[in-house]
């Protein structure tokens, strides 16, 4: 059976910016401080990879674009509008709707900076806000006030950006329940379209990960966490936010379509230093540094890695990143993909998870139940290393 959906070209484009200001004390992206960079040389490589990269695979119209970091609001205005041009010119078939996001930092967005967006396309903005106390964000690493993000989104819609998210961040250190509820709180004030909001993870290669080794790092208790997922879920659901993914609510229909790509393990486009991409079933990674990078854009591909996904992989990442939303996995769009059905690949796992109360069955869809939903690795991990016999 020919896969419709692996059969045509990507049509959603991952973009890295790798500049920052400073490193968060618990960022393990791959970013790099903003200071004596080779900016403008980057981009420059950059479009090549673009160019190297349209002649391999003709891409076809292009649904959504992100670009994420580091920052890419760190580059200035002229800088910005270079980059801007340089994905028009290489991705110009663009769908009427199309859904164009960049990640920001409070402080690093001026009205003209913005403009310059706008009018190179951008249509989506996404703030990493994290928090509404001014301790925690200076206790882990941010440069921003609180300040800061009022003026940010105030600089946004002036220049006619409505379309905005913020991002928050709970389990930080030295964080109490009382505290993510005044966030939350002054988060939905803003009235935007769509939140994002994420547990810590203490990842290796972190100044967090450091002090955690050394017992120096004042977490919340997992009680303490687990109330405050608990309540910003119901807090969110009562101020009408569908959590429509495990980190993620939005008003109806506003939804990030570009992520949505990744959760339904679709094809997309995956461009800049350290960059994943996913087309025809094979996934790259490209080199990481920014030097490394810019010399390999100048003799090819600048790739550290490619490798196939075999049908087995493929099916299991389907199940993984489905069921991080709410809407969960169908068998229709499994079938779409695979030409197999969900019950014949799962149906041990399936009914073990449904047995277990933590996911639930409606039609040809499964899902995770509110129960699952708290328990949501334990369930991904059921649909690993399942399918050695398939």
């Amino acid at each position: 059976m020919t896969n419709p959906i692996n059969g045509r070209p990507p049509e959603a484009v991952y973009i890295h910016i790798p500049f920052c200001t400073n490193k968060c004390f618990y960022c393990d992206f791959n970013s790099y401080v903003l200071k004596d960079q080779p900016v403008m040389d980057y981009l420059r490589a950059l479009d090549r990879e673009m160019e190297m990269t349209v002649k391999h695979t003709t891409p076809g119209v292009i649904k959504t674009i992100f670009v994420g970091g580091g920052t890419p609001t760190v580059l200035k205005p002229e800088e910005m509008a270079y980059f801007l041009k340089s994905v028009r010119t290489h991705f110009p078939q663009w769908d009427e709707n199309i859904e164009f996001s960049m990640e920001a930092n409070p402080g690093t967005t001026d009205k003209d900076k913005l403009a310059v967006m706008k009018e190179g396309g951008v249509n989506r903005v996404s703030f990493g806000v994290q928090a509404f106390q001014n301790e925690l964000l200076s206790g882990i690493g941010r440069i921003h006030n609180v300040d800061d993000v009022y003026r940010s989104l105030e600089n946004a819609r002036s220049v006619g950006l409505h379309n905005l998210s913020v991002d928050l961040m709970f389990g930080l250190p030295n964080q109490t329940v009382d505290m993510l509820r005044e966030s939350v709180s002054k988060a939905l004030e803003l009235n935007l379209p769509h939140y994002s909001i994420y547990s810590l993870k203490v990842e290796e290669n972190t100044l967090f990960h450091t002090l955690f080794n050394k017992n120096k790092l004042p977490l919340p208790s997992e009680e303490d966490e687990l109330e405050m997922y608990l309540l910003l879920m119901s807090t969110m659901e009562a101020a009408g936010y569908g959590q429509y993914e495990i980190s993620n609510f939005a008003k109806p229909g506003m939804e990030s379509r570009h992520n949505i790509t990744y959760w339904r393990n679709e094809d997309y486009y995956g461009l800049g230093a350290g960059a994943h991409g996913y087309v025809k079933r094979q996934r790259h990674m490209n080199i990481k540094g920014v030097n490394p990078y810019i010399e390999a854009s100048h003799s090819g591909l600048p790739r550290l890695d490619t490798f196939r996904i075999s049908e087995q992989e493929a099916m299991e990442d389907f199940m993984m990143v489905g069921l991080r939303m709410r809407e969960g996995v169908s068998d229709q769009a499994f079938r779409a993909q695979f030409g197999k059905s969900l019950q014949d690949i799962f149906a041990g796992s399936l009914k073990k998870m449904l047995a277990a109360g933590l996911i639930e069955q409606n039609g040809d869809a499964y899902r995770l139940s509110k129960q699952g939903i708290l328990f949501g690795n334990d369930v991904f991990g059921e649909f690993v290393g399942v399918l050695t016999e398939v």
